[in-house]
């Protein structure tokens, strides 16, 4: 082709210069030679490949001279002997919810996943510090010094009892001053600080007991970021030295000071009051200080708010035998891989290199690359493997499982006819279709072709934040957050990485990707095929996180095989177990790998919550008769609920619950809501709910909760539950802690739910106040018109329906009744609406001081909330 197209452009000049003038010729022909000439160059520079392109030999610069520690780091020496019940919490004062050093606070907290509770530092009373006997937070942390410093007197000694009785340390950190202050004195402490300083040559003492994970041994050498560090100087015994570099500003060099260790991070034994202090010179924005902070965590909890020092790491390669003709692994790559497995194999027990691979695009490169193939397979036993599509295709493109089940078989058969050792029950879908959003064929069809019991993903909960990512198991398959690490398919060559080398580099030294291996006990790192060839960053990558890791921490490196790895992750997070569905259509990489025949559109637009025994079933059956509104349809086990938040449906998944929903109606506007009583005062069902139906109404509805705690004692009376046929109600009601497991449960039926404003607060922690909508219970029994009047409004509901043309007073029911079009009416079941016996005076008496101050703080709820006060709720607030 090359040669056809030289020809015809030769020929072309031949004619035009013949026919022109003898000078004119000279320039034509000397313009046209080099026009030919810088067409061959470009056609051959487009279509070469120039080695000096492919840079093999990157080499870490990360030199440390990995002594022996001064002394082994050990979680012990954090432990506290003795026994002192505190929950493994942290209490975080902040200067306000933007405040960019308390969110940096925050991220780590939740990186390393310990729970922690944050207040505003300005509000002039502390927050609760223990309950029945035991302390609420194991640290208390400052987001600025002063604030600590500067406590009233009355909450700077409750404070300060506080942690002495339980033991409990003080973490503070000193912010940016507007000017340079030397020999301030801390408080009335015997300590003094010098601010606003520049630093350099940063080193931590080798003989302090606060250090655990972090490594010390090295200096940091060179300058420090920013000028507004703090230094402490003191005398005193009490304190010593974590950490200390020199000074780089010259007001303070002109002391006579550049050369002396100035201390940046202290410690305060304790020994003058009692109680353990670390003081941070400076905040989170410099990496060295995220180790010492977690170490510091540690010791002052003595060592509840801590990790352990093992990391176990698995990296995938995924796309064997997928990619272009060029970006390959060549036989070369494929020895360097096993040379650097050989070489991480004795830095990392158990360590091997986990390819995931695609039969059909076997010899599909170019006669190097293909040989490449044939090197992988050659030596595929000193790798683990696990299977990707045969075809690479997103599973949630099949429509069924049978299709994707074939596919599957395909690649079985390749491995084994490649002797590829498949036997780990780990597999990924590609482009991590399937896992999440879910799509149920794919967990079956693994389940059954592979026996797939583990796999990973980063698009659960989210690809951003990195430090939310959690794990969850669905049908039996435990699924594992996936981490990056900075390179994905068309990061090829180190002088094309978006940012450079040191932006990759400030990654590995103390940046994203070192600290996702601090704060993550199990790693998934997610690469592919073309990460291995042409420069090999891959390979530059983790050899060189890891040695950085080495020369910076005490962490211990360890591999074990992917079924394993599954079950240690939820063994150190079995709260994570149970999954959170989101909406995929709020995720545009979710919905991108969303099946295309299922909806967002089935959800519910509102909920009715509950609480039972307030009229939900009256409620559900009006909502119902409107020709706009739809509910779900009717469970065989819980009737018209179909309870999936807050029972035991909630791990079958968002495709299970959707079911449950007509699919849309183009050709008409319809409202569909779910109605289930038990959504009320359950714990978990308002983060569930607003993790999936973010926008959704939500509808409650409250009544006396005096009189709901009786219904429900009837409730259960009419169904002949042996505790309710057995025990009084007032027996029930009024049963103390030694009482029979059965009558304590009934109690917690009647009584819980009636602590409302406990409960809506849970609900706004999520939902905005205009997304919910508080009914009275008594007022839906006596005048339903005006609620569902009301009610439509709400939701902006159309058409409006005429609801008084619809509804009839029964009088042997007691309450109203839908009227059919032949004229009779249509009521409720013989379980509605019963007459109970009047409730006992002694019950009564106990119920209204039960419910005096949850009735005081629905109270307020509802003035905050600008609600009309139910006139249940007056007369109760009367009688206190």
């Amino acid at each position: 082709m090359f040669l056809r197209r030289f020809n015809r452009i030769v020929s072309y000049i031949r004619l035009r210069c013949i026919s022109q003038p003898t000078i004119k010729k000279s320039i034509l022909l000397l313009l046209c030679v080099s026009l030919v000439t810088l067409w061959i160059l470009v056609y051959y520079v487009s279509n070469t490949s120039f080695p000096q392109e492919r840079n093999v030999e990157l080499q870490t610069d990360i030199q440390c001279k990995l002594l022996p520690h001064a002394s082994f780091a050990s979680q012990d020496k954090h432990k506290l002997t003795g026994s002192f019940n505190v929950k493994a919490k942290a209490l975080i004062f902040i200067e306000s919810s933007l405040s960019k050093p308390g969110q940096q606070i925050l991220s780590l907290l939740v990186a390393q996943k310990f729970r922690y509770h944050t207040e505003i530092a300005n509000s002039k009373n502390l927050p609760s510090l223990s309950s029945s006997g035991h302390g609420l937070f194991s640290i208390i942390i400052f987001e600025n010094l002063d604030v600590y410093i500067n406590l009233d007197q009355w909450n700077r000694e409750l404070l300060d009892k506080y942690c002495l009785e339980y033991s409990v340390g003080v973490l503070l950190f000193t912010t940016t001053k507007d000017e340079t202050l030397f020999s301030e004195q801390v408080g009335n402490f015997p300590l003094f600080m010098h601010s606003n300083l520049g630093l350099r040559d940063y080193e931590l003492n080798p003989n302090s007991d606060v250090l655990y994970i972090t490594r010390p041994g090295e200096t940091l050498y060179g300058y420090l970021p920013g000028f507004d560090w703090t230094v402490f100087q003191t005398n005193h015994s009490t304190y010593e030295a974590i950490a200390y570099a020199r000074t780089s500003t010259m007001e303070y060099v002109n002391l006579g000071y550049p050369q002396l260790l100035h201390t940046t991070v202290l410690l305060d034994r304790g020994y003058l009051d009692g109680i353990r202090r670390i003081f941070f010179g400076n905040g989170l924005k410099f990496w060295l200080h995220n180790l010492l902070f977690l170490d510091s965590l540690s010791y002052l909890s003595h060592g509840r708010l801590s990790l352990g020092l093992e990391r176990y790491i698995q990296i995938d390669i995924d796309d064997i035998f997928v990619g272009a003709t060029g970006i390959r692994m060549k036989v070369s790559d494929v020895e360097a891989l096993i040379q650097h497995q050989d070489e991480m194999q004795a830095q990392i027990p158990g360590f091997h290199f986990n390819l995931g691979f695609s039969g059909k695009f076997l010899h599909s490169g170019s006669d190097q690359e293909d040989d490449g193939d044939d090197a992988l397979l050659v030596n595929a036993h000193r790798f683990w493997w696990f299977p990707h599509m045969w075809n690479h295709m997103q599973p949630h493109l099949y429509s069924n499982e049978t299709a994707l089940r074939t596919e599957m078989v395909r690649n079985r058969q390749f491995a084994k006819d490649y002797s590829i050792p498949v036997e780990k029950f780990y597999s990924v879908a590609p482009h991590h279709s399937g896992v999440y959003p879910i799509h149920t064929q794919l967990y079956e069809a693994w389940r059954k072709v592979w026996n797939i019991r583990v796999t990973s993903t980063e698009e659960y909960p989210h690809l951003r934040p990195a430090i939310k990512r959690r794990g969850f198991i669905h049908r039996n398959i435990m699924v594992l957050p996936r981490q990056t690490c900075g390179l994905f398919t068309h990061t090829l060559f180190m002088n094309k990485y978006p940012g450079g080398r040191s932006k990759l580099d400030a990654s590995i030294h103390g940046g994203e990707l070192f600290m996702i291996v601090v704060n993550n006990p199990i790693n998934i790192f997610m690469t592919h095929l073309s990460n291995y060839g042409n420069d090999r960053l891959a390979l530059y990558t983790f050899k060189s996180v890891i040695k950085f890791v080495q020369c910076w921490t005490n962490l211990q490196f360890i591999s074990i095989p992917p079924l394993e790895l599954a079950n240690k992750y939820f063994s150190l997070y079995p709260e994570e177990k149970d999954p959170i569905w989101q909406n995929p259509c709020d995720d545009k990489r979710h919905l991108a790998i969303w099946s295309e025949n299922k909806s967002c559109d089935r959800l519910p637009k509102f909920l009715v919550i509950g609480p039972q025994k307030t009229g939900t079933t009256a409620l559900y059956s009006f909502l119902s008769m409107h020709p706009s509104i739809m509910s779900n349809f009717p469970s065989t086990k819980t009737f018209e609920e179909v309870q999936f938040f807050s029972g035991a449906n909630y791990h079958r998944g968002i495709d299970w619950y959707m079911e449950f929903f007509p699919l849309p109606n183009n050709s008409s506007t319809h409202y569909v809501f779910e109605k289930s009583a038990t959504y009320f005062d359950n714990h978990q069902v308002a983060e569930r709910a607003y993790a999936m139906l973010p926008r959704a109404r939500i509808v409650t509805i409250l009544l006396s909760p005096s009189k709901r705690a009786y219904s429900w004692y009837q409730h259960m009376r009419a169904h002949a539950d042996p505790t309710a046929l057995n025990y009084s109600f007032f027996e029930v009601v009024s049963a103390l802690e030694g009482a029979p497991k059965a009558v304590r449960d009934l109690q917690n039926r009647c009584l819980r739910p009636g602590m409302y404003a406990e409960h809506l607060d849970r609900w706004l922690s999520y939902y905005p106040p205009n997304q919910l909508l508080i009914l009275d219970g008594e007022l839906l029994k006596n005048d339903p018109v005006s609620v569902m009047n009301k009610v439509q409004r709400y939701l902006k509901i159309k058409p409006f329906y005429n609801y008084e043309q619809h509804l009839k007073f029964d009088s042997k029911k007691g309450f109203y009744c839908q009227i059919l079009p032949e004229g009779k009416t249509k009521c409720l079941g013989k379980s509605k609406g019963r007459n109970y016996p009047i409730m006992d005076s002694q019950s009564q008496k106990f119920l209204q001081q039960y419910y005096k101050q949850h009735n005081i703080e629905l109270f307020k709820l509802l003035s905050r909330l600008g609600q009309q006060l139910p006139e249940w709720l007056q007369d109760e607030l009367q009688v206190i």
